[in-house]
């Protein structure tokens, strides 16, 4: 009895000892960039050691809110991220349902040619994207990096939801089409409210991967159309980067993804639990 009651109380000490390692590993540089943010140019460049005490100033984001347009940025940020959720999660249901639901000749091969697609590095289609988007006119436009964005996130968001979908039962479709229902009012009355929570977390994911990405709007963006994340990147100066400059931008990016992940936390850990059960 005693030895058991010792061996679990080892076995949760050593789980919460990695936990808190794991934790640390992950926080730390988030630390640096805060902390880094909030220091003079002259404490970055004197200091030897992250640790070392200094007078917090709010120069550097004075510096990137007023005299940068970095403001814009996140704007320019968050329409691409909110389009291209919004089409890669209507089109990703419709597309899960249908191999889902229609069992046709070559159902698994192109659901696994959809999922090979997501395998292709980013930045092998970005020549063929920029020549693309250039030959119809979309380079530096939203329409062109919402569709850029779209094509690596929607395979991803097919595949997760696709077991929500699958897990449906038949009997619950054949009972909608019986009381008058057509195939599209079912997916609407009955699929959708019962994937909602795999449908949070997939628009979950795909608003962070486009929030994130930075080579297709480095290509394909110019001074016009450039996120967030490519403008934090043009605080490397000539003569060095502007590293307090460069991480209140890094910070103030974090910040949205923050808020959003925290708010939508509850539907998050609802919908990766639901996908595990039947």
């Amino acid at each position: 009895m005693e030895r058991g009651f010792f061996e679990r109380s080892v076995g949760r000490i050593i789980f919460y000892l990695l936990v808190f390692l794991l934790l640390l590993l992950q926080l730390f540089p988030i630390y640096i960039i805060i902390s880094t943010s909030f220091q003079s140019n002259l404490d970055i460049w004197a200091s030897m050691s992250p640790f070392e005490s200094f007078t917090p100033t709010l120069d550097n984001y004075r510096y990137v809110l007023f005299r940068r347009p970095f403001l814009q940025r996140i704007r320019v940020s968050i329409i691409v991220a909110i389009f291209t959720t919004i089409f890669s999660v209507s089109v990703g249901a419709l597309a899960s349902y249908g191999f889902a639901r229609y069992k046709f000749k070559g159902n698994k091969s192109l659901s696994m040619a959809v999922l090979a697609t997501r395998m292709i590095p980013p930045i092998t289609l970005c020549v063929p994207f920029f020549m693309l988007m250039s030959a119809i006119g979309l380079l530096d436009t939203y329409s062109g990096l919402i569709i850029a964005h779209t094509s690596f996130i929607l395979p991803f968001v097919i595949w997760l939801t696709l077991p929500f979908f699958e897990k449906i039962p038949q009997a619950f479709e054949d009972a909608a089409l019986v009381d008058g229902c057509t195939r599209l009012q079912s997916f609407y009355k009955i699929f959708l409210p019962m994937v909602a929570p795999g449908l949070v977390v997939a628009a979950i994911f795909s608003f962070l991967f486009s929030w994130n990405d930075f080579i297709y709007a480095l290509i394909l963006g110019s001074s016009r159309i450039q996120t967030a994340p490519v403008a934090v990147s043009g605080f490397i100066g000539q003569f060095g980067p502007e590293w307090g400059a460069m991480t209140a931008a890094g910070t103030l990016v974090i910040i949205p993804v923050f808020v959003f992940a925290m708010i939508l936390q509850k539907y998050l850990i609802d919908g990766l639990t639901a996908g595990g059960i039947d």
